[in-house]
């Protein structure tokens, strides 16, 4: 059996915005943007440069309940975790673009990692794994 997890929603306030923030500021791949009229919303998917794996999809917050979510989806926790093949480079394009860190970079026993905010205040781990790190067969 193959089975895969092909992308991940992530609740945002603004299309046209969130595409902006992800592909101006994190270099991120703008994959599909397609209207469906029949729902009035857009399917909008990206990924990180290069990246073979899940996606994230852009969808746009519709109900109330729906808008309390944007930028708390995990309860304040990091919610999603940024693979680098090269995490200082990464980090100073960064900082260079106002990312926001609230944890600056630190040496952990599986790597190199420090977290920073999203547009909306989500956080997200951006990490790069020692070269014996199990995670690395999976980029």
């Amino acid at each position: 059996m193959k089975q895969s997890i092909v992308h991940i929603a992530l609740v945002v306030d603004d299309y046209d915005e969130a595409i902006a923030f992800y592909t101006e500021k994190l270099h991120f791949t703008l994959i599909e943007d397609t209207y469906q009229p029949d729902q009035a919303k857009r399917w909008v998917v990206i990924a990180p440069p290069n990246s073979k794996g899940t996606t994230i999809l852009l969808a746009k917050a519709s109900k109330p309940i729906q808008r309390e979510f944007i930028g708390n989806q995990a309860g304040g926790r990091v919610f999603l975790f940024l693979a680098t093949d090269d995490f200082y480079r990464d980090y100073t394009h960064m900082v260079a673009n106002q990312i926001e860190f609230v944890r600056e970079p630190k040496e952990a026993d599986y790597g190199i990692v420090a977290v920073f905010k999203d547009l909306y205040g989500n956080l997200w781990d951006l990490v790069q794994f020692n070269e014996d790190h199990p995670m690395n067969e999976r980029l």
